[in-house]
């Protein structure tokens, strides 16, 4: 039987015996070109392909290094089903009503009463915007009720439900307090409650984006609630230089400065990081979102900063394009992840530069 004849369809004539040579000896390794093969091949390789332990030095590879495919290019992972317009539209709402909170309690504390009505009433509508966003992907209202049955600190989504109720309690009671002008020790208490929660609120929606397997979000875990608050704090900059007289802005002319710098140091940061995948962040159409983002960010700041103090208009309009901004980086950030899950390269390629440059570090120990 050693003499059969073995072919990629079997065996003719008999069964092979020991010295019958691997069927296929492909890249790839399956039959039919199937690509799938190949990926079995690459995990029955294992850590003996990439250079093991269980190979001696000055040994050749059988098998020719198999190179990465999915199954038909098909992705590895699922993105996510959230829709572009709610959920990024959740993220960009959420992050202006908790900056805001925080602007509208530093402008009550140093006596521009404008300013600070103004940015409590902007941020429970942006609040009641954000939650609509999120009740409208989630399908049926009564979804959005049955997360409260339960608190589970180690969901995002869980801590961030409950996060928005609180939140909700007193930015909406500051914004009552503040439009019928009773309870004013009651409204000032629901300010501040507003404003500790605030933060959270404008960085949590990072976590929650980041605690998926998407490349382009995990890969930037550390950076990207950094860049959400940012984001946010540009934006409620850009709303309160909208609705405050220029003699009252000036809290929010700073803070836009800040946001600004902020949001292009951690964007900066969390592509280096990324790598491969930060080709998400730079083409297609998060690529022209994000660069939109960074020119209206810059040119809003600057606006503000340079002359809004003594033109109105100019104020108004730098506010404008710092809204923009923030509105193009969510969103930017949105489309890079979802391109990040479609394509299964940017899935398995840092996996697999992770695990080279830890494989010397096993090699030693063995």
């Amino acid at each position: 039987m050693t003499g059969s004849d073995v072919t990629r369809d079997g065996s003719g004539g008999g069964r092979p015996g020991r010295t019958a040579s691997p069927r296929g000896l492909q890249p790839g390794g399956g039959s039919g070109g199937d690509s799938h093969g190949g990926s079995r091949a690459g995990r029955r390789g294992g850590r003996g392909g990439r250079g093991g332990r269980g190979r001696r030095r000055g040994e050749e590879l059988m098998v020719p290094r198999a190179e990465f495919d999915s199954y038909y290019g098909r992705p590895i992972i699922k993105a996510p089903s959230w829709s572009a317009t709610d959920i990024a539209g959740y993220f960009f709402f959420g992050g202006l009503a908790g900056a805001g909170s925080v602007l509208a309690a530093a402008a009550q504390a140093t006596g521009r009463t404008t300013m600070a009505g103004a940015m409590k009433l902007s941020s429970i509508g942006a609040l009641s915007l954000s939650t609509a966003a999120l009740i409208h992907d989630l399908g049926r209202p009564d979804r959005f009720h049955h997360m409260l049955r339960v608190f589970k600190p180690t969901s995002p989504m869980s801590v961030g439900s409950w996060l928005l109720t609180g939140y909700g309690a007193f930015a909406g009671a500051a914004a009552a307090s503040s439009v019928t002008g009773r309870l004013r020790t009651a409204g000032a208490v629901a300010t501040g409650g507003a404003a500790c929660l605030g933060p959270a609120v404008a960085a949590y929606t990072a976590v929650l984006a980041a605690d998926t397997a998407v490349p382009a979000w995990h890969g930037a875990h550390r950076e990207l609630p950094y860049v959400f608050v940012a984001s946010a704090t540009a934006a409620a900059s850009g709303m309160a230089l909208v609705v405050s007289p220029p003699r009252e802005s000036a809290p929010a002319r700073y803070a836009a400065v800040l946001a600004a710098a902020g949001e292009l140091t951690s964007m900066e940061l969390a592509e280096r990081r990324l790598g491969m995948v930060a080709e998400t962040y730079r083409t297609g159409r998060a690529g022209t979102l994000l660069r939109a983002a960074r020119a209206l960010t810059v040119g809003g700041a600057a606006c503000a900063a340079l002359i809004g103090h003594r033109h109105r208009a100019a104020a108004v309009g730098g506010g404008a394009l710092l809204l923009a901004g923030s509105a193009c980086t969510r969103f930017g950030i949105f489309a890079a992840g979802i391109a990040s899950a479609d394509d299964p390269a940017y899935t398995v390629t840092p996996q697999r530069e992770s695990l080279r440059r830890a494989e010397p570090a096993g090699e030693q120990r063995t």
